[in-house]
């Protein structure tokens, strides 16, 4: 009876054999049959998970509730920016977005678990300068440009020099002054070490060449509670950070880091008008997933994000919060991130602080 031999190549083949009964052709049949269960086996694995499927799977993204892993203390100004950002996409998606604070370290920490959660989408990373940082700062550093996929740029915002309003510090260059003649005795508070703003303070006092002791605080209620308390007399924080104080007129804002003077503090000078020139820092958040993250998923997180920071109401709440929003598109983002992780390795080394 007739068999069939399978022939190797670029596409399955099947040969028929006229005399099943020549020594080996049976086995040759056997052999045959096995391999093109084998192949078979490949396509439907290749069927499953190819392009169509994945094209699907991108269309049908998110399907079931997010996570977005937050590296600073609830109530900080990134996290309310956040959660006005979690609100939007909760009503875009249809899914439950869900912010979950890890602080400390620079934010490493948030970073890291993002890094090593499952590659799916539904856990991701809001980032910052403060992830540029903590790459140079310290001693086992997370670096983004190797573990993490960068998805899309978000905001960007200044930070204030912020004092008592019953401090002796009517201008920054009363702070100076009082700096330089009581060396060591003055203190800046800030949040957490390796942050932006940590770093924003030591800049200040290394550019200024003052003696001047930086204290970090987890959150940013601590740091206000401190500053009340005059346990320190300068503070170094975004403005959506500090709102609440200066709804109650608890604190005065001294000077603030960007170019120009912003809408929300219209009185408060720059660096440059406070005597302190070459001094702008402008600070920026935006959403990373884990290296093996889906193209598709991040695509589509992007494209939904994007969308949504150009809605004029998210534009103006953001404003209120001391933010501009800035949709950045990944490879613009992953261009950001890698150019402020070379401008604060020099400062840090210039600054001379050690690593942590």
């Amino acid at each position: 009876m007739p068999g069939y031999r399978f022939v190797a190549g670029r596409t399955i083949t099947l040969q028929l054999v006229s005399e099943v009964n020549e020594p080996g052709a049976r086995r040759h049949v056997c052999v045959a049959m096995r391999a093109l269960r084998v192949c078979l086996a490949f396509a439907a694995v290749f069927a499953l998970t190819g392009p169509g499927l994945r094209t699907a799977a991108a269309a049908n993204y998110p399907e079931r509730a997010m996570k977005v892993v937050m590296p600073f203390a609830a109530g900080a100004a990134s996290d309310t920016e956040l959660r006005v950002l979690a609100a939007k996409m909760n009503e875009s998606f249809g899914v439950p977005v869900v912010v979950e604070n890890r602080p400390g370290a620079g934010g490493a920490i948030a970073a890291r678990a993002v890094s090593t959660a499952a590659p799916d989408g539904y856990t991701i990373a809001w980032v910052g300068n403060n992830t540029a940082i903590s790459v140079n700062l310290f001693r086992e550093p997370f670096d983004p440009r190797k573990e993490m996929r960068p998805i899309v740029g978000v905001s960007e915002f200044p930070y204030l020099f912020v004092a008592s309003d019953k401090s002796p510090y009517r201008t920054l260059q009363d702070f100076v002054q009082a700096a330089r003649e009581r060396p060591g005795t003055l203190k800046i508070g800030t949040s957490s070490a390796g942050t932006s703003n940590n770093l924003t303070a030591y800049l200040f006092a290394s550019k200024l060449q003052l003696k001047v002791t930086v204290v970090p605080y987890r959150g940013p209620s601590e740091l206000q509670v401190a500053m009340l308390r005059n346990d320190i007399d300068l503070v170094v924080n975004a403005y959506g950070g500090l709102q609440s104080a200066f709804q109650t007129n608890q604190i005065r804002a001294l000077a603030v880091t960007s170019a120009q003077r912003i809408p929300e503090l219209p009185d408060t000078p720059t660096m440059a008008e406070q005597g302190v020139p070459d001094f702008e820092i402008t600070s920026w958040n935006g959403l990373y997933g884990p290296k093996a993250m889906p193209a598709e998923a991040a695509d589509v997180l992007a494209s939904r994000v994007t969308e949504i920071l150009k809605q004029s109401e998210i534009v103006a709440k953001f404003k209120t919060l001391g933010f501009d929003a800035r949709p950045l598109a990944a490879d613009q983002f992953d261009q950001r991130m890698r150019t402020e992780i070379e401008r604060w390795r020099e400062v840090i080394e210039t600054a001379g602080i050690e690593k942590q």
